[in-house]
């Protein structure tokens, strides 16, 4: 009897799930585990009988239990010529940047310039670094995500029980998360709320991006000014949801995007930071607070401001 975790010649297999994918639906098992298979293959197995689970017909959003045998009939799986090859840099930033750990989760202090996960050109990311780093952690998941350029606060499940919690937490409002953004110009509130939706699109050139909109979902941030220079304001950013590029496009919006933003900042003013050593976004993910998803024990997290933003506020002006 193969496991979960091993994958053979094709032929008919029959694995026993182990803790690692209970509680896992069963398409999006089958989808990780079959690489290289077309979804429409995969809804089609499941739906003709062809996956079955302990004998039986199931649908394909069965939750796996703990011993369930899973029957998966031949089908081609295309073949991993190459190796997942991971950045001597980034293991070990990742190596020297852990905040916390338990046997549930990881909290990380992820490093700019790094996708969380490989895909869209980047072949490896965060995710792929700590499974190489900890080939004998057999279950390794983001819980959220991070741009890449923006550093700080990044939770990884160790378990399924843990990241079921953990995205239940995120899915309300059992997680609060405060990012520190350096705006362009003069931010005169002290605090301020913007609700505006976003709708999110794809550009000609395949890049995400994201607009105000009211065909878009709801989105909220509250802005909160922490200290005022002479052509830029530090704030905490704290979204109440979680939608993409939020606090980016939201700063925007009120018209002090975040310096060194390529993406949603104005060219002028990015040029003028960057003479300044403005090099990447300046966005940090600086604190995460929620109840630990086992003990309820409340925990808060915070990841220090990177050395090279640290150094480049010190030479601004203040008000």
């Amino acid at each position: 009897m193969k496991t979960a975790s091993e994958q053979t010649n094709p032929q008919v297999q029959w694995l026993e799930i182990s803790e690692a994918n209970t509680e896992q639906r069963l398409d999006n098992f089958l989808i990780s585990y079959l690489k290289g298979v077309p979804k429409t293959r995969i809804y089609r197995m499941v739906r003709k009988g062809e996956v079955r689970v302990n004998k039986g017909r199931v649908d394909v959003s069965y939750k796996l239990v703990l011993g369930d045998i899973v029957r998966i009939p031949p089908v081609r799986v295309a073949e991993k010529n190459d190796e997942v090859i991971v950045q001597p840099t980034l293991k070990y930033s990742l190596e020297n940047h852990i905040l916390y750990e338990d046997e549930g989760f990881i909290v990380l202090n992820k490093p700019s310039g790094f996708a969380v996960h490989g895909g869209s050109g980047v072949q490896s990311g965060v995710i792929e670094a700590l499974r190489q780093i900890r080939p004998q952690q057999k279950f390794l998941e983001l819980v959220h995500r991070l741009d890449k350029e923006t550093s700080g606060c990044l939770l990884i499940a160790k378990k399924r029980s843990v990241l079921k919690v953990l995205h239940e937490l995120f899915r309300g409002d059992g997680i609060r998360k405060t990012y520190l953004a350096l705006l362009a110009g003069q931010f005169k509130r002290k605090k301020q709320l913007v609700d505006v939706p976003l709708l999110k699109n794809v550009n000609q050139g395949g890049e995400r991006m994201v607009t105000v909109s009211q065909a878009g979902k709801s989105a909220e941030t509250l802005f909160t000014r922490l200290k005022a220079f002479e052509d830029a304001t530090l704030v905490h950013a704290a979204p109440k949801t979680g939608r993409t590029h939020q606090i980016r496009v939201h700063a925007a919006w009120l018209g002090h995007p975040i310096v060194a933003d390529d993406r949603y900042g104005e060219d002028a003013v990015n040029k003028t930071f960057k003479k300044r050593g403005y090099k990447r976004l300046f966005l940090h993910a600086e604190q995460l607070q929620f109840l630990h998803p086992v003990t309820g024990q409340a925990l808060h997290f915070t990841a220090p401001l990177p050395d090279d933003l640290q150094a480049l506020l010190s030479h601004e002006k203040p008000l």
